[in-house]
């Protein structure tokens, strides 16, 4: 456990709020929550104000590799608690700061490593049920690449996913592929796109609809891509080159819709 995990143990143990404990303290609670987050340390004369109310040594509260949970009076006692019920595996190894693997799977524990694993996940490549990372799993999903029931990312795949790209049932992006899709390039079930849409019922500047097609600067349907396919691709070559590969994709994409 670290020293922040620690202090929130303790204080919980004593049935303390973050307010509660920071008033018998003379600090603020911001104080003590980034403790308990681990962003800053107590001082030293805090520190020994914290071991004294929690009964336990200011060595306990800042080895690292102290694993007990429990204050002297509770050791050698059944106790049970929801707090108590955890796993935790975490390396020796490390990247910088962070552990190269932490596992930490319990109710109110937080799992930190390169490789992270937890109900609560933040890491370079994490796994939670609210996960944070470069690249993140979870039910709840942040992260450069993110895949999550509701998922958010530069690339995001998810139920519901928000992301520069995003794939999802519903899917939000600038370029964005669902069942409802919407964002400046969007293909779906109802596609709704700045720029261009593509869908059974599609919206947006350029709209190629199977069933409906609302465009406002063109409409067609995938029975008319034959004969207006020679406008679509004029007004297609109108987007600013800055689109340039987001548009090459739906020039395919809109191929491969029409049947062409």
């Amino acid at each position: 456990m670290t020293t922040g995990e620690k202090i929130a143990a303790c204080r919980k143990n004593k049935k303390l709020s973050q307010e509660q404990l920071a008033g018998a303290l003379g600090v603020t609670r911001q104080a003590v929550s980034r403790w308990e987050s681990d962003l800053a340390f107590p001082e030293t004369d805090t520190l020994v104000k914290m071991s004294r109310m929690f009964g336990v040594s200011c060595d306990y509260l800042l080895n690292y590799n102290e694993v007990a949970d429990e204050s002297p009076e509770e050791k050698g006692k059944a106790v049970f608690s929801l707090n108590n019920l955890y796993f935790e595996y975490k390396s020796n190894a490390h990247i910088g700061s962070l552990p190269l693997v932490h596992i930490n799977i319990g109710l109110g524990r937080v799992a930190k490593g390169f490789f992270s694993v937890g109900l609560v996940s933040v890491g370079v490549v994490s796994f939670g049920l609210v996960s944070l990372g470069a690249l993140a799993f979870g039910i709840i999903s942040l992260g450069l690449l993110s895949f999550a029931s509701l998922s958010f990312g530069i690339v995001a795949f998810g139920g519901a996913a928000l992301g520069v790209i995003a794939f999802g049932g519903l899917a939000v992006g600038v370029f964005s592929v669902g069942g409802a899709a919407i964002g400046a390039f969007a293909l779906g079930g109802y596609a709704c796109g700045g720029y261009i849409a593509v869908g059974d019922i599609a919206v947006g500047k350029i709209a190629l609809g199977k069933s409906s097609a609302e465009g406002s600067v063109l409409s067609v349907l995938k029975t008319e891509y034959e004969i207006m396919k020679t406008v679509l691709y004029a007004e297609l070559d109108k987007i600013p080159d800055f689109w340039a590969g987001f548009t090459a994709i739906f020039k395919s994409v809109i191929k491969t819709f029409a049947g062409a």
